[in-house]
């Protein structure tokens, strides 16, 4: 049986968690000031980007996406920054609903299961 490695692990929850060569990481919000959905989608982004290194992946190997917007009207701003960023031929399965966020700051938020490499 695989043992569980945890990483930006705290008290309430970790950043990331790897089993059996799947990393899980945990709901990614933005950590810089942007306020518009297209740096906030950016911020995030990048958070998954280097997250999934620290972990031994990278995005072509997302297999499963679920993204939270605030407000679904933002949808098509933050597909233009998805697109952009999205490996070619490497498009996750997504899911991408509105939901009322923990800071009324926070226009996004996403949650990525990869494989390692």
């Amino acid at each position: 049986m695989s043992d569980i490695t945890r990483y930006g692990m705290g008290a309430r929850l970790s950043e990331a968690a790897i089993f059996n060569g799947v990393v899980y990481l945990a709901g990614m919000v933005p950590e810089g000031g942007a306020t518009d959905i297209a740096g906030q989608t950016a911020d995030v982004l990048a958070q998954i980007d280097s997250h999934l290194a620290a972990c031994g992946s990278d995005k072509s190997r997302i297999l499963r996406t679920q993204i939270f917007l605030a407000d679904i009207g933002d949808i098509t701003a933050m597909n233009a920054v998805w697109d952009a960023w999205v490996v070619p031929g490497h498009a996750p399965p997504r899911a991408t609903v509105q939901a009322a966020l923990a800071d009324p700051a926070f226009r996004i938020e996403v949650v990525v299961t990869a494989a390692q490499r």
